[in-house]
């Protein structure tokens, strides 16, 4: 099937497709900050230059798109009707691409939150996710704190 835009229309609609800063990524941060927690933005030294990097808890989260990362069994995830096997392809090294970062940050230490942009389009869906991420948090500092506890020697 053609598309229905011209090409240069086409791209120019496609430039207009933010991977940073979008407002799935935005509503999480401020969930985030709103529950007290401090965290860096986009570091190009870690593997997919993550979207939330919070250095106190050694985790990372990244802010999916259903569209481009294929979230599995989700509306917003269809394939478009024109050029199918360059969307094929590119959908493919997408998620071969993310696998390999998880992998990466994993190898290196930091643990990995996955959060996909349908969970955050309602607020009440949105708070949960944030709810939920917290809770995350704050109990992974208290089991690494008392990891720290135990292997401290008795004065």
């Amino acid at each position: 099937m053609a598309d229905i835009v011209s090409p240069q229309r086409r791209s120019e609609m496609m430039s207009r497709i933010r991977g940073r800063n979008t407002a799935p990524e935005r509503t999480l941060r401020s969930l985030l900050h709103r529950h007290g927690f401090r965290f860096t933005l986009h570091r190009r030294d870690l593997p997919g230059s993550p979207d939330i990097v919070l250095p106190r808890y050694r985790t990372i989260v990244f802010v999916h798109g259903c569209f481009w990362h294929r979230h599995a069994d989700c509306k917003f995830a269809y394939s478009p009707k024109s050029r199918q096997a360059f969307w094929t392809r590119k959908f493919a090294e997408n998620k071969k691409r993310d696998k390999s970062n998880l992998h990466a940050l994993t190898a290196l230490g930091w643990r990995t939150i996955v959060v996909w942009e349908c969970q955050l389009r309602s607020a009440k869906s949105a708070e949960a996710v944030g709810n939920a991420i917290a809770r995350e948090l704050r109990s992974t500092l208290r089991r690494s704190h008392h990891a720290v506890l135990r292997k401290t020697p008795n004065c």
